[in-house]
């Protein structure tokens, strides 16, 4: 069931619930579905070279925007997997979706995207997506 609720995403990450996840609410708060979302983002940097690239040439990914969409409370003891994959590329950003899915219900608990634009951390401004970057992106969502 997991399996089907993550089906196309081409990163996927597991994490336990931690009790201090929680708050007054005895739910998982809000800022830790951003951190999940964090997680996986970097991992995929990772996977796909985004980070080595921004150490080389100084070019890189920073993030513009992120949103959430709770469908499900998470709570502990629980263990979740989170998807990233990309949906939209362009010549200066990338939008990312991502899936929050609960172990313990067998259902997706959260919903987000985000987006990320090419960023020279040389000169502070915002640039183009490097061809070689765009390949190996869609070569990535397309294996």
């Amino acid at each position: 069931m997991i399996h089907s609720l993550l089906k196309g995403y081409t990163v996927v990450l597991e994490f336990p619930v931690e009790w201090e996840d929680m708050d007054v609410f005895q739910h998982v708060n809000n800022i830790t579905y951003f951190r999940y979302f964090q997680k996986a983002r970097i991992a995929y940097s990772m996977k796909t070279g985004l980070h080595k690239y921004k150490e080389e040439t100084g070019i890189g990914p920073i993030l513009r925007s992120a949103s959430c969409r709770y469908k499900y409370p998470l709570t502990y003891p629980d263990t979740v997997s989170v998807g990233v994959k990309i949906i939209h590329l362009k010549e200066d950003r990338i939008t990312m979706k991502y899936v929050v899915v609960s172990h313990r219900h067998q259902k997706i608990a959260a919903e987000g995207d985000s987006e990320t634009v090419m960023y020279n951390y040389g000169t502070g401004e915002k640039t183009v997506f490097p061809d070689v970057l765009q390949q190996r992106l869609l070569a990535f969502e397309q294996r």
